[in-house]
């Protein structure tokens, strides 16, 4: 990415945010259940110690054991807006090593670029919100108000880090924040929601070769995911293809039978699961969908007498939407325009982020970081250097332009 702001305070920051991003990525914090190594803890406290390092105020809270939150405060001491900084700690795994050409926990530098789990998604934007605010402190810039820097646990799992940091009290009162994603610093007002739901078809176990004598899930698991295949065309043509996100969608991902014990050919099973992965547009309701689910099964139940269901719902995380007249858009708009010299692109986030939570908390959000959109959680991740130094800029400078304008 181009830049038309290199100055001594750009090449100072430049330097530094490859030197904590570098450190960041060689610390594994990959979740594994069941061990103490590679979870969060470390690159924990070592952010935690890196801020306090830094003369931050710095908080550690553990969300669940072996899983902490870092929170790093820095106050004005001046009245004015809050802003929020989200950057996670954990990784997702770095799946089968030896397909790697680089170590994915080594942050090698090759022809301009960072290679290792988490220099995209989001170790690297985490350095470069650090650094960012560091910068402010180090030029002794004149700012209102207070910056919190949220580094959250478990983003790629549940989002317990967010949901712990909002029920302690520390999204309160919070004006606007700006979560630290890669999105090759397009500005992301918008992002699909999430539903994920098990469903859980019941029948009769049975012989392959006496199939009267027992009901089989898997016919009638089969009309339903072909119902909600339907119903999914239905969503899209209601709804259109969004400028930002695409179209809605139903995917069902698991498909399970039997659940339990062995399959076997010659054998009908007794139970049979499925997963769907809902994805959702802002002018999606959750609730009306999931009654048009609702639906479709008692048509089939009417049918069928022996169509046995149920539904879990897993997780249920709504789109989000911030208008591009919110001052936390703006400011980060602006920010993008001086440091880059070029128009920049308002865009969407295909997933859900810890900013979901934020923004049912009643938090205007705007998701921006450096790193390719497609290249988080493959191998051989990377994340362009010089992209690291331009979003530090951009951090910088929409800090600036949020906590400095009036209200």
């Amino acid at each position: 990415m181009n830049t038309k702001v290199e100055n001594v305070t750009y090449l100072r920051d430049k330097e530094a945010v490859i030197n904590l991003t570098r450190e960041l990525v060689r610390i594994p914090s990959v979740y594994r259940e069941n061990t103490s190594d590679g979870n969060e803890t470390k690159v924990a406290l070592y952010v935690a110690q890196y801020l306090k390092d830094l003369g931050i105020e710095t908080h550690v809270e553990e969300v669940v054991p072996g899983r902490p939150n870092v929170i790093g405060v820095i106050d004005s001491g001046k009245p004015g807006k809050t802003l929020l900084f989200e950057g996670h700690t954990d990784v997702v795994t770095e799946g089968n090593r030896d397909a790697w050409e680089y170590d994915p926990f080594g942050a090698e530098i090759v022809d301009g670029r960072m290679y290792g789990r988490g220099t995209n998604d989001t170790k690297g934007n985490l350095a470069c919100m650090i650094t960012a605010v560091n910068s402010l402190l180090l030029d002794k810039e004149e700012f209102k108000g207070k910056i919190i820097l949220c580094i959250p646990c478990d983003e790629e799992g549940m989002m317990l880090g967010i949901k712990h940091f909002i029920k302690q009290g520390w999204a309160d009162g919070v004006d606007g924040a700006i979560i630290c994603e890669p999105e090759e610093n397009n500005v992301c007002i918008a992002q699909r929601g999430a539903m994920r739901i098990q469903v859980d078809v019941y029948g009769k176990m049975a012989h392959g070769a006496i199939s009267w004598s027992g009901i089989n899930p898997n016919w009638r698991m089969a009309r339903l995911i072909v119902e909600l295949e339907k119903l999914e065309k239905e969503e899209q043509a209601r709804l259109g293809e969004d400028p930002y996100l695409k179209w809605p969608s139903i995917t069902p991902t698991i498909l399970r039978a039997p659940v339990k014990g062995d399959a076997q050919i010659n054998v009908i099973p007794d139970h049979c699961m499925m997963t769907l992965d809902i994805r959702t547009v802002p002018n999606q309701d959750h609730d009306e969908l999931l009654k048009k689910i609702n639906d479709i099964i008692n048509r089939l139940k009417e049918v069928d007498p022996d169509f046995k269901v149920d539904l879990t719902i897993l997780d249920n995380r709504p789109s989000t939407l911030t208008q591009k007249d919110n001052p936390v858009v703006k400011a980060v708009y602006d920010a993008v325009h001086t440091v880059t010299g070029e128009e920049p692109i308002y865009n969407g986030v295909p997933g859900a982020t810890d900013g979901t939570f934020l923004h049912m908390h009643g938090i205007p959000i705007v998701t921006i970081g450096a790193g390719d959109r497609e290249i988080p959680h493959q191998i051989n991740e990377y994340v362009d250097i010089e992209e690291l130094a331009v979003t530090t800029a951009i951090f910088r400078d929409a800090a600036l332009r949020f906590l400095n304008s009036e209200k």
